[in-house]
């Protein structure tokens, strides 16, 4: 298991669980006082809780199932392991009704992801490939 520090910002912020012992990412859950977002809208909301990753690590904000399935979903995102502030998920309702929060609900996921910082050549000619320029939708002809 990889050791990851945190700290609570508030002190009825919940810490992270695993659903099950196998689960592969923890749940978050909201710190704040209770709210609606609108439909089509985003709204930022708090966790109580900063994170310290270890060297090489970074953790991955996705999304819950059961709320995917209710149209409710985190606008992405990554904790870098520098970052020191509060973790905020910005959930964003994709439904035409008000979704209320409230505050010790799980609204998203976090993963615990290795990481290797890119070292980027610059060159006149890439190789060729099959697929050459091909974009969206190409692979599935």
């Amino acid at each position: 298991m990889v050791p990851i520090h945190f700290k609570k910002i508030n002190n009825s912020a919940t810490v992270p669980t695993y659903g099950s012992e196998k689960s592969c990412c923890m749940d978050l859950y909201a710190c704040n006082e209770d709210v609606i977002i609108q439909p089509h809208t985003t709204i930022k909301i708090g966790t109580g809780l900063s994170f310290q990753p270890p060297s090489g690590y970074m953790l991955q904000i996705l999304q819950r199932s059961g709320l995917a399935s209710k149209g409710i979903f985190p606008m992405g995102g990554i904790i870098d392991e520098d970052y020191r502030g509060e973790v905020l998920i910005a959930l964003y309702n994709s439904t035409d009704k008000p979704y209320a929060v409230h505050n010790g609900d799980r609204i998203a996921q976090i993963a615990v992801r290795q990481y290797e910082q890119a070292n980027l050549i610059e060159v006149n000619e890439l190789d060729s490939t099959d697929r050459g320029d091909g974009g969206f939708g190409s692979t599935g002809k």
